[in-house]
């Protein structure tokens, strides 16, 4: 779910070749004698990390929602996480090998890295090495762990290794690896992805055992050369599970944590893991999902870029799913040009999606300068006083953009979380019937209900009351499914109607081409109307808090928020590193 529906759920539910072997070959020659050495020691968080006094901090937050109960997993060591990685369990050797790269990878665009690998400063499994290393040393510290990555893929540096490779075999066929492309590099995705070889869990003990094939947008960035670097935590069941409870965090993730401020800024949900790894530099991009806010929100909390598509865009097929009617993957970057190449490798037609039309097969977009002379950009009222807002409305209007003030009052349906409940007893027995090997123990919403009753204080520190009000759902409908999906239409028709029927109404009222909105505001609206949005970073309050400016367009127009966020950062990027 998102925090956008937080009101509805309260109530209801670089001669530089010869000197990079050197360096390779320097620190190679320091990490594979360190193969055998135990791990765990070094990767659970120490024993002098007093997490009680962590949480009694927190406690007097003003933010109720970063009052933690946790922050560890309470299923799983940190040592778990990386055991395929123990030649970097030394801190020596996992420093030395980034200091060696970091400077040379770090906050790079794909563009740059992939021109660094051309001219023979860079391979692409240093690449990978440099961010594993990293990952691993900030998640190892009492002081920087962020808990925002949850598994890393043991062959990850193989498939880096074949990606040098087929680079090669392609540079001597007069064949160069465009500018543009993320072949070679390594990207998070969120673990609600299917990923063969690691398992698929939600951040849920219930699919511990989730062992399934690749999803379909997983195969498409397969095939684009991309490297699977792990799965990204994230708000358990994607942020369907509890009522009130903070955004990040999941029984095997624990608390995902903002690189922006640990201990002072929520990380955003569900994909916050997705959003703090890519902030915090430990891939290029990440694959993130949306019900209603879920990519806007850590987007816009993790100063990122971050795009929801049109439900229809991309294929979610192998996905754990909400609620198809809304549901969509999206990608999540620290540029705009990132993450345009990141939604090109996952796109393509998926005749299993059936909320996919033809048109997907060629959606690609384009990053480029294109003129919005004459675009029409609806300001609500409320926001036009907001510093950072207002500058990048600027930008756009001295573009040629015309702003439009607008009243945005959207409703506030409580039947929003009651339909997608309703979606999500339909839609996720489905996905286990299809994907989930026999080892998971559960089949339905009843099922994990009573599985996670069973060792409450582990796998649902913050209850689990949207669980029960589905499983309640399901038992009213016991045996009935014809009315079970009589009731479901019902609801889609309300919410869609009224919910989605606003923000169509507010563009066809005022003649809108987009909307400007902040964050993850409007999410709702935009979800139940099917509209895409973009959310990119206009800068930071007094605080150090990050804010977004997120921009609507009807259904299947991402180019026009592409051409539109390309504006914004030609005008200068405004996104800062975190310092942490």
């Amino acid at each position: 779910m998102n925090t956008s529906l937080t009101r509805s759920v309260n109530r209801n539910w670089q001669g530089k070749s010869t000197s990079r072997l050197l360096k390779c070959c320097l620190a190679l020659a320091v990490i594979f004698p360190a193969l055998l050495i135990n791990m765990h020691a070094s990767f659970a968080q120490s024993a002098d990390f007093d997490e009680g006094a962590a949480l009694a901090t927190l406690a007097a937050h003003p933010n109720p929602r970063m009052h933690y109960r946790r922050l560890s997993s309470p299923l799983r060591s940190k040592d778990e996480l990386w055991q395929g990685f123990q030649g970097l369990a030394q801190p020596d050797t996992r420093r030395r090998l980034i200091a060696n790269f970091e400077a040379e990878i770090l906050e790079k665009s794909a563009a740059e890295l992939q021109e660094a690998v051309a001219q023979g400063q860079l391979s692409y499994e240093e690449i990978s090495r440099l961010f594993i290393a990293r990952i691993i040393d900030i998640e190892s510290s009492n002081t920087q762990f962020l808990n925002a990555v949850i598994a890393l893929n043991p062959k990850a540096i193989a498939a880096a290794q074949a990606a040098d490779a087929q680079r090669l075999a392609r540079v001597k066929a007069g064949e160069a690896i465009p500018a543009d492309s993320l072949f070679g590099l390594p990207v998070l995705l969120k673990d609600n992805v299917g990923f063969e070889g690691l398992p698929t869990t939600a951040g849920a003990a219930a699919l511990t055992e989730n062992l399934t094939q690749d999803a379909f947008v997983t195969s498409r960035l397969k095939s684009n050369g991309v490297v699977i670097l792990g799965k990204a935590n994230l708000s358990e069941w994607a942020y369907f599970f509890c009522r009130g409870c903070p955004s990040g965090y999941s029984a095997l993730g624990g608390q995902t944590l903002n690189p922006y401020g640990r201990f002072e800024f929520n990380t955003g949900g569900s994909s916050s893991g997705s959003g703090a790894a890519i902030a915090a530099g430990f891939a290029v991009a990440a694959v993130g999902s949306e019900t209603a806010g879920s990519i806007l929100s850590p987007a816009s909390a993790n100063s990122l870029v971050g795009l929801k598509p049109t439900t229809g865009s991309l294929s979610r097929s192998g996905v754990v799913p909400i609620a198809s009617t809304l549901d969509t993957l999206g990608p999540m970057g620290r540029n705009l040009a990132d993450v345009v190449a990141l939604f090109n490798a996952m796109a393509g037609y998926d005749q299993a999606d059936r909320a996919m039309p033809l048109i997907s097969a060629d959606m690609r977009l384009v990053l480029r300068e294109a003129s919005i002379a004459r675009l029409r950009l609806g300001l609500p009222r409320a926001l036009a006083d907001d510093p950072l807002i207002a500058a990048a409305v600027a930008t756009l209007e001295a573009a040629g953009a015309e702003v439009v003030p607008v009243e945005f009052s959207p409703p506030d349906l409580p039947q929003e979380v009651e339909f997608m409940g309703a979606e999500m007893v339909r839609d996720l027995p489905a996905y286990l019937a299809a994907w989930a090997p026999p080892a998971v123990p559960v089949a339905s919403l009843t099922e994990i209900r009573a599985f996670n009753e069973q060792a409450a204080s582990q796998r649902m520190p913050y209850g689990q009351a949207l669980v029960d009000g589905m499983a309640a759902f399901e038992a009213s409908f016991a045996g009935q499914p014809a009315l079970m999906a009589e009731r479901t239409e019902a609801l889609r028709a309300l919410v869609v109607g009224e919910t989605g029927g606003y923000l169509q109404r507010l563009f066809e009222d005022n003649n809108l081409d987009a909307l400007v909105r902040i964050n993850n505001s409007g999410a709702s609206a935009g979800a139940f109307a099917n509209f895409p949005a973009l959310t990119m970073p206009v800068g930071y309050r007094d605080s150090g808090q990050p804010i977004g400016i997120t921009l609507y367009a009807p259904s299947f127009q991402e180019q026009r928020l592409v051409d539109l966020g390309a504006v914004l950062e030609a005008a200068g990027s405004l996104r800062v590193p975190p310092s942490f």
